[in-house]
């Protein structure tokens, strides 16, 4: 009596690039693929099927996308993977210009065929055909996910695309029109990630502000997700300034589960510049904001980005733009040149500011911030904060106050304890540096 062998699995390696939302893409891809058999490697040599999940967002992060792709490349080449995938924002953009000067791509899929991601590899792999589809952007949810980030913080799409129209920004052309997804999915997906042991939650969108669902808005959703027991911080990304609400500082400021912590990206601060960027509200709007949300919500800290050498930026432009930034001291600070993208209305502006300048111009930004940053460590030494571990490296515990956002903000370094990653322990903060500080954690008497 013969017995057949097993067929072992077609093992899958995925590479994501961009931002924690083309994160949660890529752990649902990964999720369909799981469901269908396939065996995820984070091998990339060993990896059979390669998919490269790109970013498109601007001119470095399409430059890192080809890169990756052009890597994966050379495995196909020289490796065990027989199947390059390209999939994402950058193949949603540029699907016909990836097909045309990356022949080693067996399939270009969009944004919107997350779904379909086990029919296509099992396509280009039995057929050996080359398979280019973006169908038009759409909100993808309610999929299988595989963690790629520790099991205790977990990021959640709470919608896809913007609407608002920002003069600089290609994500419209990319990811569509706003559009919010179900609030009960948005519960019941949290409370299986709670259930499967998260306990900080990141709710992600382009636009927070702009959610609502049926009778249910932002503030009404965040209060939902508090209520979920197991779920120690709700973390909010992306909120526009000139739609924080009282309502939402209300919920921020009596909520212990929401961080005290908002992601704010104000781009700008000369009125010039947020009227041809298209951004609503003025210099003026943007501060009241500010100093609301610090007297409404004691202890908020706030994270904004700003954009250096936008068309028609003159020196006194930037140097209003240096003076907010030290007059407002963000906790966290991040600082994009201007990336002149394809589509866009800011492309055809006049008053292009040299690459050089814009470089010298963040420069400059990212100097005082230094400084901002370590003047506020310096003032946590002594104190007491709970930190959530996050890892073990380099047999050094790293940690995060609720102030922190993982992968982009600060950490805390500390010193030697008995706690494991998803675990919180309470530390009394020894040393400040200019973005991280250290700590030493309490004994605990279990």
């Amino acid at each position: 009596m013969s017995t057949k062998r097993p067929i072992k699995p077609i093992r899958i390696g995925m590479i994501s690039l961009g931002c924690p939302k083309n994160q949660v893409d890529a752990e649902q891809m990964l999720g369909v693929l799981a469901s269908q058999g396939f065996e995820i490697t984070p091998d990339q040599a060993e990896a059979e099927v390669i998919v490269v999940n790109t970013c498109g967002f601007i001119e470095s992060a399409k430059e890192e996308s080809i890169e990756a792709i052009l890597d994966a490349a050379k495995m196909k080449k020289q490796g065990k993977c027989r199947a390059l995938i390209v999939a994402g924002c950058l193949a949603q953009r540029y699907k016909d210009d990836l097909a045309k000067e990356l022949p080693e791509a067996d399939a270009i899929i969009g944004t919107a065929e997350i779904p379909k991601i086990a029919e296509i590899a099992g396509r280009v792999l039995g057929r050996h055909e080359h398979i280019v589809t973006t169908s038009a952007p759409t909100l993808v949810f309610g999929l299988p996910r595989v963690s790629t980030t520790p099991r205790h913080y977990r990021y959640l799409k709470i919608a896809e695309g913007c609407s608002n129209r920002c003069s600089y920004c290609a994500i419209p052309l990319i990811r569509g029109n706003f559009t919010s997804r179900p609030a009960d999915s948005i519960l019941d997906e949290a409370k299986r990630l709670a259930d499967e042991g998260t306990k900080e939650l990141v709710l992600l969108a382009q636009d927070s502000t702009q959610y609502r669902d049926l009778s249910i808005d932002l503030p009404k959703l965040l209060r939902k997700l508090a209520k979920i027991k197991s779920l120690e911080w709700v973390r909010l990304m992306y909120v526009y300034p000139g739609k924080v609400t009282d309502e939402l500082m209300a919920v921020l400021a009596d909520e212990e589960k929401l961080c005290r912590y908002l992601d704010i990206p104000v781009q700008h601060i000369d009125d010039k510049i947020l009227q041809a960027m298209n951004r609503r509200g003025t210099s003026d709007d943007i501060k009241r904001t500010i100093d609301r949300l610090r007297k409404k919500v004691p202890g908020i800290a706030l994270r904004t980005s700003l954009i250096t050498g936008f068309p028609g930026e003159t020196d006194a432009a930037f140097k209003r733009l240096l003076a907010f930034a030290k007059e407002y001291a963000f906790d966290h600070l991040g600082v994009f040149t201007y990336s002149p993208e394809e589509g866009t209305p800011a492309r055809d502006l006049p008053g292009q500011v040299a690459a050089q300048v814009a470089e010298e111009r963040l420069d400059a930004v990212m100097r005082l911030q230094k400084k901002i940053s370590l003047k506020k460590n310096q003032a946590l030494v002594g104190t007491r904060q709970r930190v959530i571990v996050d890892a073990i490296e380099d047999m050094a515990l790293i940690g995060r106050m609720q102030t922190q956002a993982p992968e982009i903000d600060g950490v805390v370094y500390l010193s030697e304890t008995e706690v494991e990653p998803g675990e919180f322990v309470d530390v009394t903060i020894t040393e400040a540096r200019d973005y991280d500080v250290l700590g030493k954690a309490e004994t605990r008497n279990d």
